[in-house]
């Protein structure tokens, strides 16, 4: 339990204590900064502590925010104070002798309260300690200096209504259209009922992972009633999927484990959902092969999103306002229907879901994945050409933590390396499209079994090692990274549709996915601050490169036979288990921060 010690005489009337309680503090009190300093000493080093003024007054939800959030290592509202194990070192240097009621923060002297909370507050600000103050809007935080002023503090809270400014809270402030206007409005309510029956937000979303495979499951079965019961639950799944984040922000339940589940989840269930769907549609009435679209619908949602978080990690330390483009977007950001039409084009998760949920219950699987396809092509060049657009109206310099982000992301194996070595540092990041092109064409225009596209591959080692040979930061360099996620993944795609090999696609489709979550799970770790995946872990999966010859090598061996699907379930199966092992190993012990890929925000 975490310990709130109150720091001075107790307020006749004051409901403090119980407030603290219930937020699942152990209340102590001291009297003055010497009795806090030997209270702090006596609470174990792994706990949290914070200091509170007696004669606070102001919303629960206020001390919720300053007091319980595990994202901070200090944070404070007026009276209030909170700080975990990594800021209680300095806590300690701040607690001064009680005479000493002036601080210096960044070279300046300032004049401190009366309130102890709020000096050691701005003590700990001078000892280099980030101390988050939350955003209170209308709710009260306040240390009235006489019985009148708390009377009018009590009068303040009174007027607001501190459980619905808190259930409003629980919901991003920006969102899709979709997301907003018919989710949202009610699955917060679900999020609320969920934290007061004890249900942590993983638990959420595990349940909608769960949900989602059922859905897949009943997409799988081909029959009309199934495909229904398959879009009815990916709905279903999709609420449970904001619930789990807004139950996180309602009761400040936030955690590495937790954001990365979010986020690996909403892949597995979109790609197991494409694949019920593969399966139904060869099990249904016409027997349908749809896993050569099925595929494609990943390959570009992930492409499209690997051209979003490039984008983001090359413009990383530059100002918005750089761009004439990005000035024009913000523009038409102040005309509140321009906002939800771009929000709707961009195709987030919750239009998504809902166009495949609702196509997949009313149409058949190939009419479901064609306007997918479709949908998602449009939403591509939109958010490319805008994205584009900024970069090369851009006036900052792109810094050497974009360049080295870039690089990393860009999965370049043992293979690349050596070239780009040779090279010394002459790099041409356009290499990149012209291998592209080159694999790509050769795949799609070569028959069965040829061996053209190995020799495509063998070019496209070389181009690719040409491309990351020098520091990435040209204004389009960024895109480096999708072009060689769209080599990849559209060869495995090309060269198992031409193959014409029994299970070939199936097996393709594993492989992608396999792949694409290791691509996913490093942006995730760059995006925590934590660096790319280890380089042994990289070159041990052959780098993007490395695969992509493999699979043209497995092609032209093999693809006139079942040894074409084995390969490539085998090429499916080893990076599986290795990326997915040290992936869990990470996430699991390393603390790091995880965050989203999805926002929903347009171009």
């Amino acid at each position: 339990m975490s310990t709130a010690i109150l720091t001075g005489p107790p307020v006749a009337g004051s409901p403090i204590e119980g407030d603290l309680r219930g937020l699942g503090f152990d209340v102590v009190a001291a009297d003055d900064a010497s009795a806090l300093a030997a209270r702090l000493a006596a609470v174990p080093p792994a706990e949290r502590v914070a200091v509170v003024d007696p004669r606070f007054v102001g919303h629960v939800h206020a001390l919720r925010l300053a007091l319980t959030d595990p994202r901070f290592d200090a944070a404070a509202v007026p009276g209030a104070l909170s700080v975990q194990p990594a800021a209680r070192p300095a806590l300690v240097r701040a607690l001064a002798p009680a005479g000493d009621r002036e601080r210096v923060a960044g070279g300046t002297a300032v004049a401190v309260t009366a309130s102890l909370p709020d000096e050691l507050a701005v003590a700990l600000d001078a000892e280099g300690v980030a101390v988050r103050r939350p955003e209170l809007g209308v709710l009260v935080a306040r240390v009235p200096a006489d019985a009148e002023e708390r009377v009018r503090a009590g009068e303040a809270v009174a007027a607001v209504d501190d459980e619905a400014v808190r259930l409003r809270s629980a919901v991003k402030s920006e969102d899709g259209f979709f997301t907003t206007h018919f989710i949202s409005p009610y699955s917060r309510y679900l999020a609320r009922w969920c934290a007061r029956h004890g249900l942590t937000p993983n638990q959420v979303t595990t349940a909608s992972l769960l949900v989602a495979l059922v859905a897949a499951a009943c997409a799988a079965t081909g029959t009309r009633p199934g495909f229904v019961a398959a879009g009815v639950l990916l709905i279903a799944s999709f609420v449970l999927d904001c619930t789990d984040g807004q139950l996180a922000r309602y009761s400040l339940q936030y955690s590495t484990l937790g954001a990365w589940l979010d986020a690996t989840f909403d892949r597995a269930k979109e790609y197991a959902y494409y694949a019920g769907l593969a399966l139904g549609a060869a099990r249904g009435g016409g027997s349908d092969d749809v896993w050569a679209l099925a595929l494609g619908a990943m390959v570009l949602q992930t492409c499209r999103h690997m051209v979003d978080f490039a984008f983001t990690e090359a413009n990383y330390d530059a100002d918005a306002k750089t761009s004439p483009t990005a000035a024009l977007s913000d523009r038409l950001d102040r005309v509140g229907w321009t906002v939800w039409i771009r929000r709707i084009i961009v195709l987030p998760i919750g239009e998504r879901w809902a166009l495949i949920a609702i196509l997949t219950a009313a149409a058949t699987p190939r009419v479901t994945f064609v306007v997918l396809i479709i949908g998602c092509v449009f939403a591509a060049c939109y958010t490319t050409a805008g994205r584009v657009l900024r970069s090369l109206t851009r006036r900052a310099v792109r810094t050497d933590r974009a360049a080295a982000a870039l690089a990393e992301l860009t999965d370049t194996g043992p293979l690349a390396e050596a070239v780009a070595r040779l090279l010394r540092g002459r790099g041409l990041p356009a290499a990149a499209a012209v291998g592209a092109a080159v694999m790509i064409a050769t795949s799609l225009a070569a028959p069965a079994g040829s061996w053209w596209p190995l020799a495509a591959a063998a070019v496209s080692v070389v181009t690719s090692g040409l491309a990351v040979a020098g520091p990435l930061k040209g204004a389009l360099d960024w895109l480096v990274l999708p072009l060689f996620r769209v080599t990849e993944y559209g060869t495995v795609l090309a060269l198992a549709a031409v193959s014409d090999v029994n299970g070939a696609l199936p097996a393709a489709f594993c492989l992608v996915a396999a792949v694409a979550y290791h691509h996913y799970d490093t942006v995730y770790r760059i995006r925590g601050g934590t660096g790319a995946p280890p380089r042994a872990l990289v070159r041990a999966t052959g780098g993007h490169e490395g695969r992509t010859l493999l699979v043209a090598a497995a092609s032209a061996a093999l693809a006139h036979s079942t040894g074409f699907t084995v390969a490539l379930t085998v090429l499916a199966v080893v990076p599986a288990l290795l990326v997915l092992t040290e992936s869990i190993r990470f996430w699991v012990s390393s603390g790091a921060p995880a965050l989203h890929d999805e926002t929903g925000e347009p171009a």
